[in-house]
């Protein structure tokens, strides 16, 4: 039995707010591809179809049409919910998925309920797959405990239970049958990508011997970094198909194929994803990144300037690199740029001065920002000499307080 295993398509996730939408189809017809050439028999997809519960037209067209895509090449699909899903939406669809040949499971359900599917391909050869959707926190540690107890009990707690729930649904596994699961969760030893939401997986985790020895394989999905997880069976990360964030940083996208049989430990191998455009970080000075203008090309960039602030420079850099998503300026770092404590008494004065001594402080040296401060200053106040908000400088702060309640109080 040959089986695709893939995971954290994370559909609808944007990049500093630009769309995604055209690398995720890019990423999934590739997918397909691959499961047209290999002729696979069964497609696990191990959670976060979405990256959001509630997602956008635009990105359950992406999906549903990837499902059925890779329904059309003659596998089985099998889809679990994973933290980023909504588990009663996919629920719903469920029915409908079904006349597709995509099988779906939003709960944890018993094995004579949902919990264990089967399927035999056509060369007579059969599957048992227990079905393993995220488990959240909230719905195993109830809240008399989460206040009154220690947190490593309650990490303990849904641990157990976790195993519990594993050795339910693998308990239908049986020598004569390829016996696979299919989960998302943290598993203890796994490498995280970077991209992944940190609550969801340093709260959430359970040790790799949940899964028997009787499994031929585990398809995970959760974390976004392809890998092998040490065990008592072959567990493995398929990862996300391209990189969700720059935290990323390893370079290698896949999906795993899985060539199975009964009673053998599943062979795997990556099938890599060459879709998704590249996010590349690029520090320096502002000489040394002006270098580097035009040779980027699409990448989506995180620029680091390493100069004092000046007016102008972050929108210089991004008219170099138009697909650069984050420009940060970076000041050296030095102590003497810290600011003193400032006694509130001296901040009431001239706003020009308070202005020129924060730069002084921060350690830029800079004239043009200074009268452009001034400019902005002047523009400020009312024609005529009429005083504007920034006079109340000069009044003591208890008046100012006690001046803005009049002004608020009720007729």
């Amino acid at each position: 039995m040959k089986v695709l295993h893939t995971a954290d398509w994370h559909v609808g996730r944007t990049l500093r707010g630009r769309s995604r939408a055209d690398e995720h189809r890019a990423a999934l017809e590739e997918i397909v591809a691959i499961a047209e050439e290999e002729a696979v028999d069964l497609v696990l997809v191990a959670g976060d179809q979405f990256d959001r519960a509630v997602p956008s037209p635009e990105s359950e067209e992406i999906v549903y049409n990837a499902l059925l895509r890779l329904a059309s090449t003659g596998a089985q699909v099998v889809v679990i919910a994973g933290n980023h899903d909504h588990p009663r939406r996919l629920d719903a669809l469920g029915p409908l998925l079904r006349l597709a040949n995509i099988t779906t499971a939003a709960f944890v359900r018993a094995p004579n309920k949902g919990g264990v599917m089967r399927h035999t391909t056509e060369s007579g050869e059969t599957a048992c797959i227990a079905l393993f959707p995220f488990q959240s926190k909230r719905g195993i540690v109830k809240a008399e405990a989460l206040m009154g107890s220690d947190p490593d009990d309650h990490q303990k707690e849904y641990s157990d239970r976790c195993r519990r729930i594993a050795g339910a649904l693998c308990e239908e596994f049986s020598a004569d049958t390829v016996n696979l699961a299919v989960a998302h969760l943290t598993v203890v030893g796994a490498a995280t990508g970077g991209g992944e939401r940190r609550a969801h997986i340093f709260d959430y985790y359970v040790p790799a011997d949940i899964f028997p020895e009787s499994a031929h394989y585990v398809a995970l999905g959760h974390i976004h970094k392809p890998q092998r997880i040490g065990g008592r069976c072959p567990i493995w990360y398929a990862g996300s198909p391209f990189a969700m964030d720059f935290g990323e940083t390893h370079d290698e996208h896949c999906v795993l194929i899985v060539d199975a049989e009964a009673g053998t430990p599943a062979r795997v191998r990556r099938a890599p994803i060459s879709a998704g455009r590249a996010l590349r970080t690029v520090r320096g000075r502002a000489h040394e990144i002006s270098a580097l203008a035009g040779t980027t090309g699409d990448d989506y960039l995180r620029v680091i300037v390493e100069e004092r602030p000046s007016p102008g420079l972050a929108e210089s850099v991004r008219e170099m690199f138009p697909h650069a998503v984050d420009v940060i300026v970076e000041g050296p770092a030095s102590d003497d740029a810290k600011p003193d404590s400032v006694d509130p008494a001296t901040l009431r004065g001239d706003p020009g001065a308070l202005f020129r001594r924060y730069l002084k402080e921060r350690e830029v040296e800079d004239d043009d920002l200074a009268e452009l401060f001034d400019e902005l200053l002047e523009e400020h106040y009312a024609p005529g000499g009429e005083r504007g908000p920034l006079h109340d400088l000069d009044v003591p702060a208890d008046e100012r307080a006690s001046a803005a309640e009049e002004a608020h109080a009720p007729a």
